[in-house]
């Protein structure tokens, strides 16, 4: 693949893990950092810029930075969402941000692209020395 968008951010949360047998199966939370490395083999336009120059838009990578409110995971109880419910571990949270970011850039393709050459992988730190990596 000829390029490769990297991106960091944080977001705050809090969650519980269910049935988990410690501190972690009480409420608690967690600044959240995320790295987003997303390949692709062609470039495409934006909804910010419709010449076909970028591999993705930066603000929709960052999707999940965004407040709850609107639309994003900051300040949310994650076990509220029902893609994740009681399940909010690392892992879980991981894959959730993959499907969701990639169905979000596939969103906002041109008719006739499927983005099937879009690749993504997300990194996300739940404590700054503990790290969960999810790809396909």
């Amino acid at each position: 693949m000829p390029w490769q968008l990297s991106t960091e951010f944080t977001f705050d949360s809090a969650h519980t893990i269910t049935g988990y047998d410690g501190p972690c199966g009480r409420l608690h939370g967690h600044t959240y950092r995320v790295r987003l490395q997303l390949q692709s083999d062609r470039l495409r336009p934006s909804a910010h810029v419709r010449r076909a120059i970028m591999v993705a838009d930066f603000r929709t990578l960052k999707w999940a930075k965004k407040d709850v409110s609107q639309g994003g995971l900051d300040h949310a109880y994650l076990n509220d969402l029902p893609d994740l419910g009681d399940d909010t571990t690392a892992e879980v949270i991981a894959a959730y941000l993959h499907r969701e970011t990639l169905r979000r850039l596939r969103d906002a393709l041109e008719p006739g692209d499927d983005g099937a050459d879009l690749q993504l992988r997300v990194t996300l730190w739940e404590t700054p020395d503990s790290a969960c990596e999810y790809w396909e």
